[in-house]
């Protein structure tokens, strides 16, 4: 009696080419996506030296204490309070066709 008849050595090639080919592939989709980020990587110019110097950097420090301040007002619990209802509205349809009982697969 021949049970499971299976030619185990051509299972086994398959397999393992199957495996290197998708090993494979995504070596070379690293190689590929990393030789994107050299090629598209945008170097920074040279900016004149005189122009830096001249105009100082705005400082954002009313941006920062607003940030602070919000998170300051909103955690202890100094914001505007909701009611705690809430409220569905059920509208009776006559007709739908997510209720018809005529409808069958």
């Amino acid at each position: 009696m021949t049970f499971l008849a299976v030619n185990w050595g051509n299972a086994l090639l398959i397999t393992g080419v199957g495996f290197g080919l998708v090993f494979t592939v995504l070596v070379l989709l690293i190689f590929i996506v990393k030789l994107f980020g050299v090629i598209f990587v945008q170097k920074p110019k040279a900016q004149p030296a005189v122009a830096a110097a001249a105009a100082p950097a705005e400082s954002s420090d009313e941006t920062d204490l607003a940030a602070i301040a919000y998170v300051l007002h909103t955690f202890y619990n100094q914001h505007d309070e909701e009611s705690d209802v809430l409220t569905i509205r059920h509208d009776d349809v006559a007709y739908s066709p997510w209720n018809q009982k005529s409808i069958t697969f």
